[in-house]
């Protein structure tokens, strides 16, 4: 960088050059950078880009100079930061110093790509301060972007888009909810967040909501000391003190009962607590990342969660795809599957061209679970290393161009399961019922914390 600002410098170049000129002795000092690297002014405009910026993005000199450049790399009207983003072009020009982010830029051919941005201050020979973008573009694992060891894989725009605002939310120590569909990946999410931030060495405590009794919420989440209760023989230190310096993951917050809610939200306000039985105040640094499959806002409207609760959970929210508006992942999330089953079952399983064909035509209403479970069932039924078109024949696809949710026909209700059985064809029910539990539950005759617990089991198994 401190050869292209030498470049740069008034004595090496033309003071009174025409501005095409200009753009070319420009792009001659850019031309030092391997990287792509473009030279852009105070209103986006492009001034001038080197050669590998020009390759990477297949345009000629003619067609960039005086683009925007989030029409260029962002193929967007708009600049980058009112659609959310953090802006290396607002940074630069507001502090004057370097800045560096992580972007989705797309090429000619509208294929997105994850690329690391870094932003400088460079100076013309006139003075006038430009921002310096030099472009690393971060090759893909597999035709597919793995998060690290997080199994968070994926390439589509709407993976991609999700996981830079994972990436983005995780370097602030603000709230987070992560809304999404039953078996969409968001204890996943709230991993990588954590391993994104600066509480990554910290401990990450997750907290089922769904399955947690109202009895035992303060004593869970708060702790108790010896004697609290009968048969309390020790102290014992709760779930928020435990995330000490780390994250609180509260996994289907949108399950807890009104009365837990009011003391979620007491210590999240004040940031103190008491251990159960105890007298001292007490308190811990935990960052908390919530998480709900439920329209939190309808309910606060009918007074089913708590208004006030869920601003202040909710001060960054992040929206986690379902599978169906992913669909060209899936054969790089069944390659995963299917390697993690062939670790457990001590096997080895690939998918045929026309297996991977029919499983991307199907909804999956129950997302990256349901695809798990339906690739075990495969893996079972196939008589060698590669699963075919035949051993899916258990579930039906549906064509994209079909794949709008019907409306699922009333169903008689049928006898319960004996207390604390999950059902042998859960997902089956589910995928009748389009993935809504609450149908679910009212067809076998439970509550939807149940169903939950059901497919939390499953999940675990």
């Amino acid at each position: 960088m401190e050869k292209l600002r030498n470049s740069l410098d008034p004595a090496r170049l033309h003071g009174d050059s025409s501005v095409s000129e200009t753009a070319l002795e420009l792009e001659s000092a850019l031309n030092i950078q391997q990287n792509p690297m473009v030279l852009i002014d105070r209103d986006y405009r492009i001034v001038a880009a080197n050669r590998a910026y020009r390759e990477a993005y297949g345009v000629r000199r003619e067609e960039i100079v005086g683009k925007h450049c989030h029409e260029i790399s962002h193929h967007s009207p708009i600049p980058c930061h009112m659609r959310g983003e953090d802006c290396p072009h607002q940074a630069v020009f507001r502090t004057g110093q370097a800045h560096e982010v992580r972007h989705i830029h797309y090429d000619q051919n509208n294929h997105a790509e994850h690329v690391r941005i870094r932003g400088h201050v460079l100076h013309d020979p006139s003075g006038r301060t430009y921002l310096g973008e030099e472009i690393i573009r971060l090759p893909p694992q597999d035709d597919a972007i793995t998060c690290n060891d997080l199994r968070m894989v994926g390439k589509s725009p709407a993976f991609l888009r999700c996981l830079h605002h994972i990436e983005m939310a995780a370097r602030t120590d603000a709230s987070i909810l992560l809304f999404g569909e039953s078996g969409v990946g968001k204890e996943l999410a709230a991993q990588a967040i954590h391993h994104f931030s600066s509480r990554a060495a910290g401990p990450l405590i997750t907290v089922d909501c769904a399955t947690l009794p109202e009895n035992l919420f303060e004593s869970e989440i708060f702790g108790h000391e010896r004697g609290a209760f009968t048969g309390c023989v020790g102290r014992k230190l709760g779930l928020y003190e435990q995330a000490h310096g780390g994250t609180l993951f509260l996994d289907e917050v949108g399950e807890l009962p009104l009365g837990m809610q009011a003391k979620l939200l007491r210590v999240l306000e004040t940031g103190s607590f008491r251990r159960l039985g105890g007298n001292d105040n007490l308190r811990a640094d935990v960052r908390v990342v919530a998480a709900t499959n439920r329209d939190l806002r309808a309910m606060a409207a009918q007074r089913h969660f708590r208004e006030d609760l869920y601003y202040r959970l909710a001060a960054i929210t992040i929206d986690l795809p379902p599978l169906r508006d992913r669909r060209e992942d899936i054969p790089g999330i069944a390659k995963v599957l299917l390697e993690r089953i062939g670790r457990d079952w001590s096997g080895h399983w690939t998918l045929s061209r026309e297996a991977e064909r029919r499983l991307c035509a199907y909804n999956f209403p129950g997302n990256v679970r349901e695809l798990r479970n339906i690739l075990q069932k495969a893996a079972a039924l196939a008589d060698g290393p590669i699963i075919e078109a035949k051993h899916l024949e258990f579930f039906h696809p549906v064509t994209p161009e079909s794949s709008a949710m019907p409306s699922v026909p009333a169903a008689r209700p049928r006898p319960a399961p004996g207390r604390g059985q999950c059902p042998a064809d859960l997902l089956d029910i589910l995928e009748r019922f389009q993935g809504n539990r609450r149908q679910v539950a009212e067809y076998l005759g439970v509550s939807e914390r149940s169903v939950y617990r059901w497919l939390r089991r499953l999940d675990r198994d």
